[in-house]
């Protein structure tokens, strides 16, 4: 008789499905405090407490004043789906709650030792319960106030793989403090609190709106660069908040803070609409500060794409962009930073129809209104010749009638005089129509384009003397000449690369030089970057900064590199805090160094947009060969593009 195969398929063990659930939940600390602080938000918390301890490999927890759990909710709660915040499947679609997938406690639980007390308004008692790696240890009453505090110690205790791959102390820190930042941006309504290892953090209490609450936490000097945000349309997004002027920028989008329906997201939709508002007002690779909080109905917006719950799905993510860019446009015109759509005139804007009814050498006549924009007139060359000297020609755009203007009319012209003008009138509107080729003559074709013919050049193809500056293309790029054909240099990053290289063996040597500020630049630091500048305040002087550590998060800038504009000194500042991120914090002090070595030559180097002298393009030119990457900016991109003689030549059809 023959045996019976083995079956493969088992259904695993609820402890192990937990495991590979927290893998998908718990990524770092981070996540746990977010998930924590989500189940406080959504229990009515007025109040939530964070401490951390060793980046929250020691100890996380988590303390609110919300509205707590009996005892068999405080037990069920660890169980994998099991939630108080969806029913059907109905709910699902419209979600209006933080926390809602029943797999946060259980995954948590399954990595960690969690210590749960908790208390109902109603209750005599609250409720201590304890689990280690999944399994339930004790339940017992306890004392506690109305509320819930969870406790969770030695995360990944019982996955060695795991806790290996968690970041340093630094990295986790940084993390843990930018989720509660988010919240407490979030939610003004709630007093939020955050100690480190026993040193505070953050401390805000209840805010009455977005503005008080980005006080708190920025401070006076971010606030007094941002521009209130407002608008939407009806079905498809509602988006309010903050976005910087363009003063105010960063080099990265770690100060960039999106919400949906008060959820915390990162978003490239939300993110392409901001960039799209500062479309033309920013420089490529230069990034804005933004609070945006998105109000979208629930059955519009899936929250439930991904466990973590930090990534959502539009049913209309071009609307919503679009929606976006509208708004932080609008804020810009708003600012007088960008042209208001509604204020621009139709182009070509003119009306002459003023003689049209009034017989030759009639002067006694009523004429009809005149309806034109004098600055039109102002715009044609013709007609601002045969006027000039005339009153009727105005540093305006007023629209005049005959009320205003009648007296100009009756004593400077006469019928032959208002004939002529209706005639120049007419010749400035065709003047602007495009012109049409010469009669008997086909169109003319386009002109050939050399897009693919200038390429980058290697280090070995610049001689190391013989260039020969000849002018500026549009202020910003420098055209020069060598035995070997044309050469077009970016003036900013070539200036960027000498910078680079002498800040560099500044570092190395003897530190970058410093020019005391006739006045101490303060600047109110962000949670996040008060814990970047505590890690790197010794070697601030070397970069050439002379800080004060003031009270709070506010610290004193004293000096600042010699090379550097003064009116450059917070935002380059800002940058270096914001250059030790998260994932650099573990990475060589060379290369830290090497990243604000480049943000400093990139504030000091020379504009694009700026006139250049032909002596200082030459000395351009000089320096830039004897820099150790004389193509390559600090950042990569190309600094010259050559058209050799043969390119030119083949252009031509001369080869």
């Amino acid at each position: 008789m023959a045996s019976r195969s083995i079956s493969k398929i088992q259904i695993l063990p609820d402890n192990l499905a937990n495991q590979i659930a927290a893998g998908e939940v718990v990524e770092r600390p981070a996540s746990v405090i977010k998930e924590l602080v989500e189940n406080s938000i959504d229990a009515g918390a007025k109040r939530i407490s964070v401490d951390i301890e060793l980046g929250g490999r020691r100890l996380m927890r988590v303390a609110d004043d919300g509205e707590g759990m009996v005892r068999d909710d405080a037990i069920l709660a660890f169980e994998r789906h099991a939630t108080s915040k969806i029913r059907t499947l109905d709910d699902l679609a419209a979600i209006s709650t933080l926390g809602f997938r029943g797999e946060a406690l259980a995954s948590i639980a399954s990595v960690a030792k969690v210590e749960l007390l908790t208390k109902r308004e109603t209750e005599v008692e609250a409720t201590r319960v304890v689990i280690e790696g999944g399994r339930l240890n004790d339940v017992k009453d306890a004392a506690r106030d109305r509320g819930t505090t969870i406790l969770v110690r030695d995360l990944f205790f019982n996955t060695p793989a795991r806790r290996k791959f968690m970041r340093s102390e630094a990295t986790e820190n940084y993390h843990l403090t930018a989720i509660v930042t988010h919240y407490a941006l979030a939610h003004p309504e709630i007093a939020f609190e955050l100690t480190n290892n026993g040193r505070e953090v953050l401390r805000v209490s209840v805010a009455k709106d977005l503005r008080e609450r980005a006080f708190q936490i920025f401070g006076a000097g971010l606030l007094d660069s941002l521009l209130p945000v407002g608008g939407g349309r009806d079905y498809v997004a509602r988006v309010s908040g903050y976005v910087s002027a363009p003063r105010e920028r960063r080099t990265t989008k770690d100060s960039q803070y999106f919400f949906v329906n008060n959820r915390f997201v990162r978003d490239k939709t939300i993110s392409g609409g901001l960039l799209e508002g500062y479309r033309s007002v920013l420089p490529h690779g230069v990034y804005p500060v933004a609070l945006l909080f998105i109000e979208i109905p629930h059955d519009e917006v899936d929250v439930n794409v991904h466990p973590a719950k930090t990534e959502v799905r539009f049913r209309r993510g071009e609307a919503v962009k679009d929606v976006v860019a509208e708004a932080v446009r609008d804020a810009l015109a708003r600012a007088g930073i960008v042209p208001d759509p509604a204020d621009r005139p139709a182009e070509h804007e003119f009306s002459a129809d003023f003689v049209s009814d009034v017989p030759p050498g009639d002067k006694t006549g009523e004429q009809p209104t005149i309806d034109f924009k004098i600055s039109s007139l102002i715009e044609s060359r013709v007609v601002h010749d045969d006027l000039r000297g005339s009153e009727l020609v105005k540093e305006s755009t007023s629209t005049f009638d005959t009320a205003e203007a009648g007296e100009i009319f009756r004593d400077s012209f006469d019928a032959a005089d208002l004939a002529d003008i209706e005639r120049i009138a007419v010749a400035a509107q065709i003047a602007s129509q495009p012109a049409a080729p010469p009669r008997g003559y086909a169109e003319l074709p386009p002109v050939d384009s050399a897009a693919k013919i200038p390429v980058k050049i290697d280090v070995g193809d610049l001689s190391s003397a013989g260039i020969r500056p000849i002018g500026q293309l549009h202020e910003s790029f420098i055209i020069a000449v060598d035995n070997e054909g044309l050469l077009l240099i970016d003036q900013h990053v070539a200036h960027e690369r000498i910078l680079f290289d002498k800040f560099r063996r500044a570092e190395t040597d003897r530190g970058i030089e410093s020019q005391n500020l006739l006045l101490p630049e303060t600047i109110d630091l962000t949670p996040a970057q008060s814990e970047a500048f505590r890690m790197i305040e010794g070697d601030l002087e070397s970069l050439g900064f002379g800080t004060m550590r003031l009270s709070g998060r506010t610290v004193a800038i004293k000096s600042v590199p010699t090379d550097l504009p003064a009116n450059e000194a917070r935002n380059l500042f800002a940058e270096i805090l914001d250059t030790i991120d998260a994932e650099k914090r573990g990475t060589p002090n060379s290369i830290l160094r090497d990243d604000i070595a480049a943000s400093l030559a990139c504030k000091a180097a020379v504009k694009i947009n700026m006139k250049l002298t032909p002596e200082k393009m030459q000395w351009l030119i000089d320096r830039l060969l004897v820099t150790t990457s004389p193509t390559t900016c600090p950042h990569g991109r190309p600094v010259i593009l050559r058209l050799s003689m043969r390119d030119i030549e083949k252009g031509f059809h001369r080869s």
